[in-house]
Parts: structure tokens; sequence; C-alpha cells
């Protein structure tokens, strides 16, 4: 399947940690069977903007590592759906990979994973809808060769998606 993720950013990133989060997401896409041209686009930024978006769509007036926005269209000149965007942000994204003693390339990657997954109607509002998005992530991370690669709890408590 051919997928479309477009990593943009609000600061210069180097290439290959763009490359390697479009990849998880599109790993993510892969493993969840996406319809074929599916696309989504990440957006790598700082503490900041992340916090704005918050505050703008979900009412909390807090920065985190991810939040996504489902988008439920369709993509110009094809029935393929844009499933809509993710922001991560950057600095805690490598504050979380400094406390779990992982690479933030990792973080990153896990970061995208969670976000497409939120994209294709997954959370994490009960037990059970939990368990499922996290054996879905760690699938995914194995496949990356991440299996060693965990969640941070609290700051996943409080991602969402917006409007």
């Amino acid at each position: 399947m051919a997928y479309t993720v477009d990593v943009q950013s609000t600061s210069r990133y180097p290439t290959p940690l763009a490359r390697a989060v479009a990849a998880a997401a599109n790993e993510a896409l892969a493993h969840l069977g996406a319809p074929d041209g599916a696309g989504l686009t990440v957006l790598l930024t700082d503490d900041e903007y992340v916090r704005q978006l918050n505050r703008q769509y979900r009412g909390e007036d807090a920065a985190t590592d991810v939040l996504s926005f489902p988008a439920g269209e369709a993509m110009p000149g094809g029935d393929a759906a844009y499933l809509g965007d993710i922001a991560i942000a950057v600095p805690t994204a490598e504050r979380q990979a400094a406390a779990k003693r992982h690479t933030p390339l990792a973080e990153l990657q896990l970061l995208a994973i969670h976000g497409a997954l939120h994209l294709l109607g997954y959370d994490h509002l009960d037990a059970a809808q939990k368990a499922a998005m996290w054996a879905a992530q760690a699938a995914i991370l194995a496949k990356l060769g991440l299996a060693d690669i965990q969640p941070t709890e609290d700051a996943h408590a409080e991602d969402g998606h917006g409007a």
C-alpha cells in the first residue's frame, strides 16, 4: 500500500529525523490496513505551539507531547482518505526520551505512531481501549526495531485529538 505522510516543521530538524518520523507513521498506516493512498501530516514543533493548539482545541492551557486532529475528508483528486494532522512537541519528546533513557528519535517515532493511531480511531479513554491501543503501538514499534520503547503514561493521559 502507498501512503502519503507529509512531515512539516516550525524549526529546522535533520532530514533523517523527518524521514524516521514519516516511516513510523507510514508503518502505523500499513500495520492497521489504512486505505491505499491515505495520507496525514505530521508537524514537528515546539512546546509553546502545541500548548496553543491544546488551549484552542481542547481547552487545556498546557503543553503536551502529541495532539491528533482527525480530518474525515477525502483527498483532492481521489477516493483515499486524508486522515488528519498530528502535532508533536519536539522539546517534550526530547525530555521524555532522556527520562526514559532512549533516543529522542525513538520517542518521536513513538509519538508519530501514537498520533496516527488516534487518526485511525484508537483511543485510551478506558482500560479496554488503552490495552488495544498499546498493543497496536507495541506491534508497530517492534516492526521498526523499537520493541523496548514504551509510552510515557502521564504525558499520554493528557494528549488528545482536536476537532
